[in-house]
């Protein structure tokens, strides 16, 4: 999907994803010392305002500039400062050990268009700092819930330490994870893929 596609998706008052942050990024920011963050492919910025909730300082990019008006809003709503931007990913390269933490959430695209990306985002990672990724996973296609249905668009935390493969950063965790899913047929299961990664100081 191109931006103008997801312009579309994001058409309208209503969020198409819920202001609540993914239960996996609540998980793996606890105890963390606030300080900047970066949150690429951010949507309506969830994930940017609750961090910004929580004192971070973040910059948060998506292609969409209907998703980021969206996110500019809500945090005003909130009452929380995020540095949103709209860029394309393929062309946006954030500043080198610039970042405490850089998330990138269900950035579904295939292999030659993510990978680049994703060590573009490792880079940004300063000595010390966390990369936290978390995508469908393959798997989610015959066994989850949910999530895109094309599988050139869905990868594993195998596939994603390959990418981030001579980024310099240490894997400490890379998984696929179970994620319960509501909906109006009662509880179903995502799986999802999630790889934590840290640079050393």
């Amino acid at each position: 999907m191109n931006s103008e596609d997801w312009n579309k998706r994001y058409e309208g008052a209503e969020l198409v994803w819920t202001i609540r942050p993914n239960r996996f990024l609540v998980a793996e920011v606890e105890g963390m010392k606030p300080g900047r963050a970066l949150d690429l492919a951010c949507g309506e910025g969830r994930h940017a305002i609750w961090l910004a909730g929580l004192f971070w300082q973040v910059r948060a990019v998506d292609f969409s500039d209907v998703a980021i008006a969206k996110g500019r809003q809500l945090a005003e709503r909130h009452a929380v400062q995020v540095d949103f931007e709209v860029a394309d990913l393929n062309e946006y390269v954030p500043e080198p050990e610039s970042v405490d933490l850089a998330i990138v959430f269900y950035l579904q695209l295939p292999a030659a268009e993510r990978g680049p990306i994703f060590r573009k985002a490792a880079a940004a990672v300063a000595p010390g700092g966390m990369f936290l990724l978390v995508a469908h996973d393959s798997s989610n296609l015959e066994h989850g819930h949910g999530g895109p249905q094309s599988p050139t668009v869905l990868y594993t935390a195998k596939d994603v330490v390959a990418d981030l493969d001579g980024s310099g950063l240490e894997i400490e965790r890379a998984e696929a994870v179970e994620r319960p899913v509501e909906t109006p047929e009662g509880e179903r299961v995502a799986i999802d893929a999630l790889v934590r990664a840290q640079r050393p100081i």
